[in-house]
């Protein structure tokens, strides 16, 4: 009697599952004749039944449904994915309060799980995690074939309670172990510092809820403690990126009039225009912009809407190319669904697509306090992905995006180190210095820029 309820409520599960599909199908892509959806919806059925009947093992098939559903999902594109109701969670957490963990952000890079960018001032950055490495194992369990957010979830936890990660990094021969304590991870994304009297650094290192916010307290704080700025300093390097709403509103900040950034589906007769509107601030000091091949998604949205419309000057190398716009469809029971629904234009109408920004100036990153030349600071862009979307001229930008030869050595490794921690001076507690930041050759051109430019305008009103 078990058995057959037990099959009659598998039988009435694949019925619902079936009548759902079709009807969603049916939704998207209209007549079935077209396209044959019907009957690739009967196969996937047949498939089921059979595995049901005669596989060696039991199975279970909500189970074996949800699988089938991440791997249709996976397909897509990077940032395309079925999410569970912990994984949902969890990307609600990314965007509001805090959280715990070690402070990384990770993708699918050949479908190898890769670190992106250490935030700085976090467990992972602190020990020495870089961008590039690859994420083989968590606490002893292997990554091959882990999605993404089954990686995320087992890195994050409660404060003070301990992860292990193992990371292949190329130049070693052996893999790396890092012990580190979960900490509170904040999601403060605004950071300042004066340089320079008279000149303002403002770092966002990522767009979240309270961002715009942020950066007007921010300018408040650097005008108070300068006067009206002759300059200011946007860093944008290993921004992956954010919410839409606040780099449009970040944008708006500095524009007055003019559009920030279009948004075109799968018609390109259906687009969605942001435009900039006169705000109660008037910032009309003069901003040179830093990006990276770590600056993605929204932080390519404010640089190229800062670009076009002649408001900045943007500095550094080629930017991520995440140029997709994804939205988050909440399912029954706690699941959701994020897809990628639309792709990003800049105001001149280039597609950021794995092109990415082009900076109007290509300074590479360096330490200026060493005699040698520059530091090869690679980061995974967009086109490094698995199934990214295509945009426009990628092999122009490929070609201007190819690392210079690598230095063999070893004193490399401990420039890298220092580079990267040079930033960790607009934290409170650290008690250096803020002029170490022009060290880094990026933030230096940066600010001779804008002082040659206020040299200029003086001498020009003289």
């Amino acid at each position: 009697m078990n058995s057959f309820k037990n099959k009659s409520f598998k039988a009435l599960l694949l019925v619902i599952f079936t009548a759902f599909a079709i009807t969603m199908a049916s939704s998207v892509y209209g007549d079935f004749s077209k396209n044959n959806t019907y009957e690739t919806l009967k196969l996937f059925s047949d498939v089921l039944e059979e595995i049901e009947k005669n596989y060696v093992e039991s199975i279970d098939s909500s189970e074996l449904i949800e699988k089938a559903i991440h791997g249709m999902i996976g397909d897509l594109d990077p940032h395309s994915a079925f999410l569970p109701p912990d994984a949902f969670k969890g990307l609600q957490e990314d965007t509001r309060g805090e959280f715990g963990g070690i402070g990384i952000v990770i993708s699918k890079k050949n479908d190898l799980l890769t670190v992106i960018s250490p935030m700085e001032g976090t467990p992972a950055y602190r020990a020495g995690i870089q961008a590039n490495d690859v994420i083989v194992k968590v606490d002893d369990q292997p990554t091959k074939d882990m999605m993404l957010w089954e990686a995320v979830k087992l890195m994050r936890g409660e404060p003070d309670t301990s992860v292990k990660i193992t990371v292949a990094r190329e130049g070693e021969r052996k893999a790396l172990t890092f012990e580190l304590k979960r900490e509170i991870i904040p999601l403060e994304s605004v950071r300042y510092a004066t340089p320079v009297p008279g000149f303002g650094y403002l770092w966002i290192t990522n767009f979240r809820e309270k961002t715009t916010d942020e950066a007007i307290n921010a300018i408040a704080a650097l005008q108070a403690e300068n006067g009206p700025l002759k300059g200011l300093i946007l860093d944008l390097r290993d921004n992956p990126g954010g919410l839409l709403s606040q780099s449009v509103s970040v944008s708006d900040l500095f524009l007055e009039t003019g559009d920030i950034v279009s948004i075109r589906g799968r018609d390109d007769r259906e687009m969605e225009i942001y435009r900039a509107a006169k705000g109660d601030e008037k910032y009309d000091f003069p901003i040179v912009v830093l990006i990276n091949s770590g600056s993605a998604s929204a932080a390519e949205i404010v640089a190229g809407a800062l670009q076009d419309n002649k408001r900045a000057l943007i500095i550094g190398t080629a930017s991520f190319g995440k140029g997709s716009v994804q939205t988050v469809r909440p399912l029954r029971n706690g699941y959701a669904l994020k897809y990628t629904i639309a792709k990003y234009y800049t105001p001149s109408g280039e597609s950021i697509q794995a092109s990415g920004i082009r900076p109007d100036l290509v300074v590479q990153r360096r330490l200026l306090d060493e005699s040698e030349g520059g530091i090869d600071v690679r980061r995974l862009r967009e086109e490094d992905l698995e199934n990214h979307l295509l945009g426009v001229d990628e092999e122009e930008m490929r070609e201007l995006s190819q690392p210079e030869e690598e230095s063999e050595s070893l004193d490399k490794k401990e420039e890298f180190e220092k580079l990267m921690r040079l930033r960790d001076v607009v934290y409170e507690h650290d008690d250096r210095d803020p002029r170490i930041l022009l060290l880094d050759s990026q933030i230096n051109r940066a600010y001779e820029i804008l002082k040659g430019h206020n040299l200029f305008k003086a001498k020009a009103s003289s």
